[in-house]
């Protein structure tokens, strides 16, 4: 098979641990006799610094031309000390998201059984976690008005959402449960906000069309707690923009790292698959970021976006085999020998 990828690094340790995925990815595809055009684009600062927009009409081509986008990662801090900048590299972000209709985020979070011991949480309240967060990525507050008043001394931003926008999300967050475990967890606050009462209220009127899923309905603070308390308790759960923003950043912590937590956002034109951490720019440059979420996230692609099952899993194989043997960056070494961001690449790609 023949497959056109949009590359799309981005800023800080994007670009480093991208490059990771690729050797992974082209290894991949010799094993399997694919073959992989790359696409490189620009994002975030990087493309503010040459074009002065973060998301431009030339990137969002080469998406749109693309069977999916691997993606690394956005921001810069000399953006984030800046309250005044009028543009800035996470609205490049939120565009893209907007323009190519990735409305549907799906975060797994899942435990590596020779890394079990480095999550901040005890042995037992972990072992056997395997949940996914679908978060709705194109409405809600992200996307809602904003600005000022009383002379800038007071702000607001609004949240709001369509039923067609929570029915899209919720239908496929009731067909991942059909093909799970048949559990699914509709997160709210749907004791305090209308938003959140029209989730609810929507998701319940579409349990009749999947009598084989079990539903619930539980409050983000709740989920919040639990979450810590008893992960594996859960397997299915789907919310809006902001809680699930946070609360899948709280699940990454599980596993050990969030360096290695994968991510993919499907869309109505194309998908993409990104890490769900962040630029990280203390790291840029230093070759030591851990790549391995970035490669597991093109795992994700392969099975999601082509339906290659077989390459999805030689990935993830690869990845258990680097953690279990070792070859890890700084951040997993635990006192032991800490291997560059390259060389994991390396190992991995000539290990598949």
């Amino acid at each position: 098979m023949k497959f056109n990828i949009a590359l799309l690094a981005g800023d800080g340790i994007g670009p480093e641990v991208v490059d990771q995925a690729v050797k992974v990815s082209n290894a991949v595809a010799e094993k399997y006799n694919h073959e992989i055009s790359w696409t490189p684009a620009l994002t975030g600062a990087a493309a503010i610094d040459a074009v002065g927009e973060p998301y431009p009409d030339e990137t969002h081509d080469v998406c749109l031309a693309a069977d999916a986008v691997l993606f690394g990662a956005i921001g810069h801090p000399r953006f984030d000390n800046d309250p005044s900048a009028k543009v800035r590299p996470e609205q490049g972000l939120l565009k893209m998201r907007q323009k190519l209709g990735l409305f549907a985020n799906v975060r797994p979070t899942f435990t590596f059984p020779s890394l079990i011991d480095k999550s901040p949480l005890k042995r037992e309240r972990i072992e056997g976690t395997d949940l996914v967060f679908l978060r709705e990525l194109t409405g809600g507050i992200y996307f809602g008005k904003r600005g000022r008043e009383d002379n800038g001394n007071t702000a607001f931003d609004t949240c709001a959402y369509t039923r067609d926008e929570v029915e899209r999300l919720a239908r496929k967050g009731f067909e991942m449960a059909q093909q799970r475990s048949g559990k699914l967890c509709c997160v709210d606050k749907a004791n305090v906000l209308e938003t959140s009462r029209l989730w609810r209220e929507t998701v319940q009127n579409l349990e009749s069309d999947y009598p084989n899923v079990e539903v619930s309905y539980e409050f983000v603070d709740a989920v919040a707690m639990r979450l810590i308390q008893w992960p594996n308790s859960y397997d299915v759960l789907i919310t809006e923009n902001l809680f699930g923003d946070v609360l899948t950043d709280e699940a990454s912590v599980i596993s050990g790292s969030m360096g290695l937590m994968p991510s993919a956002s499907i869309g109505e034109k194309t998908s993409l698959f990104e890490p769900i951490h962040g630029s990280y720019p203390q790291a840029a440059g230093k070759d030591i970021a851990n790549p391995l979420a970035t490669v597991l996230s093109a795992a994700m692609m392969f099975e999601t976006a082509f339906g290659l099952k077989e390459e999805a899993k030689a990935i993830r194989d690869v990845v258990n085999k680097s953690l279990a043997e070792g070859v890890v960056t700084e951040d997993l070494a635990d006192g032991g020998k800490a291997y560059k961001t390259s060389e994991v690449g390396d190992w991995l790609a000539t290990h598949v």
